[in-house]
């Protein structure tokens, strides 16, 4: 596939890609942790508070979501500093995407920790063992090997989510494709390497999250043999 010349600008691109999708990932799993402990937690408010974020968060379409974080934020700095400035484009999609991954995995991670028994909770503190610590070593591991199925898809969508932050100027993949194709007048071409670019990072990352999930059940299948 002759590129004329564009090549480079593709390969910046996937790796704003990437830097994006990651960055997004880290700050949704602790919004999704969060959300769960507040799903899970006796204080109503708590709980209520959990219910409204996820409701309004899956019930917005992420395009959306990416331009009330982008022109919003714009407009309420400008009223409380009277002058404009513009939202950093990278930011406003991290923000957007962080927060509707977030969301998602909220249930996932709520669903996650209704499934490990009670008991070994209750087990753990009749030892003797501090809350952090029957956090750390009793219910991450199974949280994580229970959750990561659900996590996996989900970060596959947030992966080709990013696309969308090329709405508001962000020189992600699919932005630089767009540039391309445009000066170029070789739009299949562009956006057929694009989507060759997408699949194989998809592909990368079913492989990555397959070994990751047997790395968390190691011991465990065995042992319910």
């Amino acid at each position: 596939m002759d590129l004329q010349g564009f090549g480079h600008l593709l390969l910046s691109g996937t790796w704003v890609t990437l830097q994006l999708a990651f960055t997004s990932l880290f700050f949704g799993l602790v919004l999704g942790l969060a959300g769960a402990a507040a799903a899970l937690a006796p204080i109503a408010p708590l709980r209520w508070l959990a219910t409204t974020y996820n409701t309004l968060m899956r019930g917005i379409p992420e395009l959306l979501l990416v331009l009330i974080i982008y022109f919003g934020a714009t407009e309420l700095i400008e009223r409380l500093t009277g002058s404009y400035v513009e939202v950093n484009a990278f930011a406003a999609g991290v923000a957007a995407l962080s927060i509707a991954f977030g969301a998602y995995a909220t249930e996932v991670f709520r669903s996650a920790l209704l499934e490990i028994p009670k008991g070994q909770r209750e087990a753990a503190v009749a030892l003797g063992m501090r809350r952090w610590d029957t956090f750390r070593r009793i219910v991450l591991p199974q949280l994580w090997r229970i959750a990561l199925p659900g996590l996996g898809n989900l970060f596959l969508v947030l992966l080709k989510d990013t696309a969308l932050v090329s709405v508001v100027g962000l020189e992600d993949l699919m932005r630089q494709a767009y540039v391309a194709a445009g000066f170029t007048k070789l739009p299949f071409t562009f956006y057929m390497a694009a989507a060759g670019i997408y699949l194989v990072l998809t592909i990368i990352s079913m492989q990555v999250i397959q070994r990751l999930e047997r790395w968390a059940n190691r011991g465990y299948l065995g042992a319910r043999a």
